[in-house]
C-alpha cells in the first residue's frame, strides 16, 4: 500500500495498556477477513456453546457500549505502511463478540483506532481509508443484526473529503454518528478551520463521539509514562476548552451537535471552576458561562468508572448524560460493568446509563 502522508512517531491507539502482538490475520484482504470471521462465527460464536450466554444476555436489560474499537484490515495495512514502532492490539470479530457476551453488552457502537485515517496530508489515500473502514464497520452491522453500529471516520482536517464522507456514511451506510479525535496536527476541534464541517454536522444534528489522542506538545513529558496514562484525559479537556473559548466559537455556534466525551470527560469535572472563571472574563463570548454547555454533553465511563471519577462526574451532570463505554480491546467491558455496580447505582440509573441515553441519542437502538 502506498504510504499515507507523514510518518507517525507514536502509538496512539486508545491505549491505556501496552500494545499486544499483531493479530495473525490482520493483513488479509477484506473479503478473506470477513469470510474467515464468518467461519469462526459459524463454528463457535453463534454455535451451541454460546447460545446460553446469548439467551441470558437477551433476557437482561440491554446494554449499549459506545466506546468499542475495531481494527479493519485496511487500517492495519495503513498503520503498517506508516512504519509505526508498535503494532495495533490483537483483535478479531470473534474476540469482540466474546467480550460483549461476557459483559452483557447487547450492542457495540464501534470506532476505529487512533490516529484514525489522518496521517498529515490531504490526499485520496486518507479519503479511501475512511471509506474502506466505514464500509467494513457497516458490514459488521449488516452481518450481525443488533450487535453492532458504528461511528464513521472522516479525513478531518480535509474539509472537502470530510463533507463527502459525512454524506456517504450517514445517508448511505446509516452510521450512528461521526468519530473524531481531540486534535489534528496541533489544531483542536474549536479551531475556526473546522467550522465548515461542524456547520454540516450541526445541520444534521449529528452525534459526535470524540476520542483523545497524543498532542504534539506532550508525547514524552515524563520519562517512562506513556501519553495515554495522563495526556489522554487532559487532551479531552483541551479540546472541550477549544470548543468553548476557541476562535471557531463552536460550542455556542453549533448547539445542535450531540457530543459524547470519552473516559468520563477526562479532567473536565475537576476544572469547571477554572472554566467558569475564564468565562467570567469573556462574557461577550459565553454570557451564560460554561456550565450550561458542559451539562448538555454526554460522557461515557470507559476507564472513568472508579468511585472518585464517577463522583466528580456526577457533581457536574446527572445520570441523564452518562453512557456505558468499555474501551475494548484495551479494557474488557466487564471492567466498566464492575465499576458501575460497585458505585451502587440504582436499577433505574443503571438502565439509563446502560441503554436509555444511547437510545435517546440513536433512536434506531430502541428496536435493537
Amino acid at each position: 500500500m502506498t504510504r499515507i502522508g507523514l510518518r507517525h512517531k507514536f502509538f496512539s491507539g486508545c491505549a491505556c495498556c501496552e500494545p499486544a502482538p499483531l493479530a495473525a490475520d490482520a493483513g488479509v484482504s477484506r473479503r478473506r477477513f470477513l469470510t474467515g470471521s464468518a467461519a469462526v462465527l459459524g463454528a463457535g460464536v453463534t454455535g451451541p456453546a454460546l447460545l446460553p450466554a446469548r439467551a441470558a444476555a437477551q433476557a437482561k436489560p440491554p446494554r449499549i457500549d459506545v466506546h468499542h474499537h475495531i481494527i479493519p484490515p485496511a487500517q492495519v495495512q495503513a498503520l503498517a505502511s506508516q512504519g509505526r514502532s508498535s503494532p495495533p492490539p490483537k483483535w478479531s470479530l470473534a474476540m469482540s463478540l466474546e467480550d460483549m457476551d461476557k459483559a452483557g453488552v447487547t450492542t457495540s457502537i464501534t470506532s476505529i483506532l487512533n490516529p484514525g485515517v489522518w496521517f498529515g496530508k490531504v490526499n485520496e489515500e486518507s479519503r479511501k481509508l475512511a471509506r474502506d473502514c466505514n464500509e467494513y464497520a457497516a458490514n459488521l452491522g449488516r452481518d450481525h443484526p443488533g450487535r453492532f453500529g458504528f461511528f464513521a471516520a472522516i479525513p478531518l482536517p480535509d474539509t472537502e473529503g470530510s463533507l463527502r464522507e459525512i454524506e456517504y456514511s450517514l445517508d448511505t451506510l446509516k452510521a450512528d454518528g461521526i468519530a473524531l479525535w481531540t486534535t489534528y496536527t496541533g489544531k483542536y476541534l474549536g479551531d475556526a478551520a473546522f467550522v465548515p464541517v461542524f456547520e454540516e454536522l450541526n445541520r444534521r444534528k449529528a452525534v459526535i463521539y470524540t476520542h483523545p489522542t497524543t498532542a504534539p506538545c506532550c508525547a514524552s513529558i515524563v520519562p517512562g509514562v506513556p501519553p495515554s496514562t495522563i495526556e489522554y484525559a487532559t487532551d479531552t479537556t483541551r479540546t472541550v476548552a477549544s470548543l468553548l473559548f476557541g476562535d471557531g466559537r463552536t460550542a455556542t455556534r453549533f448547539p445542535d451537535i450531540r457530543w459524547i466525551w470519552s473516559h468520563s470527560g477526562g479532567t473536565i469535572p475537576f476544572l469547571t471552576s477554572r472554566f467558569e472563571e475564564l468565562a467570567g472574563r469573556k462574557k461577550d463570548q459565553l454570557p451564560g458561562g460554561t456550565l450550561p454547555i458542559l451539562k448538555k454533553y454526554y460522557y461515557e465511563v470507559a476507564q472513568g468508572n472508579t468511585p472518585g471519577q464517577l463522583a466528580a462526574l456526577l457533581k457536574l451532570v446527572t445520570t441523564s448524560q452518562v453512557m456505558f463505554g468499555s474501551d475494548y480491546p484495551f479494557r474488557p467491558a466487564k471492567e466498566a460493568v464492575d465499576g458501575l455496580v460497585d458505585y451502587k447505582f440504582s436499577d433505574a440509573d443503571m438502565r439509563v446509563i446502560d441503554y436509555e441515553n444511547a437510545a435517546k441519542l440513536i433512536p434506531r437502538l430502541k428496536a435493537s
